[in-house]
C-alpha cells in the first residue's frame, strides 16, 4: 500500500483508516514534543495557512489541462473571491502576522486566475 505510484489506491478502507489514524498519531506527538519551538509553529502555522491557499490550484491546472471551465460553477468561485477578498483585507487592515497576507493574497490571485480561465475559454471554446 505504500508505493508511491498507488499510494492512494488503498485496497480496503481499513488500511486507509490505519494510515490517517498513524499520521494523525505521529503527528500529532511530534507537535506536542515541539509546542515550545517557535519555529516549530510558525512553520506548522504557516504551512497551514499556505495549503488554505492553494486549494483552488487543482481547479486552475484541471482547467489548464482541458482548456476549458464546463462543468464549474462561475457563482461558486465569485463566491470563494468575495470570500479570499474580504477575509485578506481583514488580516491587512488589523495587522496579521505577514503569512496570513501573503498567502490571503495567494489565494485571491489563484481565484482571479481561475476566473480569468472561465472568461478566456468562454471566449476561445474548443
Amino acid at each position: 500500500d505504500f508505493d508511491p505510484h498507488h499510494f492512494w489506491h488503498w485496497s480496503s478502507f481499513g488500511d486507509y483508516v490505519q494510515c490517517v489514524l498513524a499520521f494523525t498519531g505521529v503527528a500529532g506527538y511530534v507537535t506536542y514534543l515541539s509546542m515550545d519551538s517557535a519555529l516549530f509553529v510558525e512553520t506548522l502555522g504557516f504551512l497551514a495557512v499556505l495549503t488554505e491557499a492553494m486549494l483552488g490550484v487543482p481547479q486552475l491546472y484541471r482547467n489548464y489541462r482541458h482548456q476549458s471551465t464546463e462543468g464549474m460553477s462561475i457563482k461558486m468561485v465569485l463566491m470563494w473571491a468575495s470570500g479570499d477578498t474580504f477575509k485578506t483585507a481583514y488580516f491587512l487592515l488589523n495587522g496579521a502576522p505577514l503569512q496570513f497576507s501573503v498567502c490571503g493574497l495567494l489565494q485571491v490571485l489563484v481565484d482571479l486566475a481561475i476566473l480569468g480561465q472561465a472568461y478566456a475559454f468562454a471566449r476561445h471554446p474548443q
